[in-house]
């Protein structure tokens, strides 16, 4: 019996994909020798396209250069899956995790992502799918709502799955996504027709969906550690990276403090004001202090 299991998740925000994908591949060596724990990376892209290792270069419908005259990316990946797009107001997940340590095989894997998404979606409502043969990903209907391309080396995870929560969905009009011609592109704001939480509200909602399915018991949260240069090693362990939530939670303190502070002095002014001016030092110019 396997006890209980830890995921460390890092809340990263905006990141270019490269500088994702650098951060990943430090982090599947990591993990692969167990120097790390599994880790999931939650963040959003700039407007970026990707293509999966079969190169399937023909669902992309416009040459590269008005790619770039719209400001969106392409790039090359080694995951598996056709050409997708990512873009702000899109959950990304990365999970880097031992599928050995958790006993999963690739197919199971990818189910439980899908899962992760159609439970997601259905907090709010919507009923989604994975999608019937030859189709990835989850759909709501003949639309699709959520994309999943995975690697997974040496029973390590990396790349992973896109939920749409309100992306510009003009940027698929440009590619066949996922290489399925014939079906539409939707986002849980479209199918929902409502004003939605915070995108942070629903990101985190992802992550909990994700480590209840994937049987984690515990999360331990990292806010925007540190992405450094090719020639620089990513150290968990470094302050900068392992204490930034401790100084975070040490600022929310001390601020609190002060507004405890400021919030007696508000209710009671009078007394107040007499405790300022028994701490201040007599002067002429202070007729309280002299009488």
């Amino acid at each position: 019996m396997r006890g209980p299991r830890n995921l460390e998740v890092w809340k990263m925000g905006v990141v270019n994909y490269l500088d994702a994908l650098k951060l990943q591949e430090k982090l599947v060596s990591d993990r692969k020798i167990c120097k790390i724990p599994d880790t999931l990376l939650s963040l959003q892209h700039p407007p970026t396209y990707t293509l999966g290792k079969r190169r399937t270069d023909h669902n992309l419908l416009i040459p590269v250069s008005e790619l770039k005259q719209m400001g969106a990316e392409l790039h090359y990946t080694q995951r598996g899956g056709d050409i997708t797009f990512h873009g702000p107001r899109q959950a990304i997940l990365y999970p880097v995790i031992s599928l050995r340590e958790i006993g999963l095989g690739a197919r199971n894997y990818v189910e439980k992502l899908e899962l992760t998404m159609i439970e997601l979606a259905s907090l709010y409502g919507v009923k989604a799918c994975a999608g019937q043969k030859g189709e990835t990903g989850v759909w709501v209907g003949d639309r699709k709502i959520g994309a999943i391309g995975v690697r997974i080396s040496y029973g390590v995870t990396s790349h992973g799955l896109a939920f749409n929560i309100d992306p510009d969905l003009k940027y698929f009009k440009h590619i066949v996504p996922c290489g399925i011609g014939d079906k539409e592109v939707t986002s849980l704001r479209r199918e929902t027709g409502a004003v939605l939480p915070a995108e942070e509200v629903i990101h985190e909602q992802l992550i909990s969906c994700f480590a209840r399915l994937f049987g984690y018991s515990s999360i331990t949260w990292e806010e925007s550690p540190l992405i450094l240069p090719d020639n620089e090693e990513i150290d968990n362990t470094h302050p900068r990276v392992r204490n930034q939530p401790r100084r975070l939670l040490d600022s929310f303190a001390s601020i609190s403090a002060n507004l405890n502070k400021l919030s007696r002095a508000i209710q009671d002014p009078k007394k107040a004001v007499e405790a300022s001016l028994r701490k201040a030092p007599p002067s002429a110019s202070n007729p309280t202090q002299n009488k």
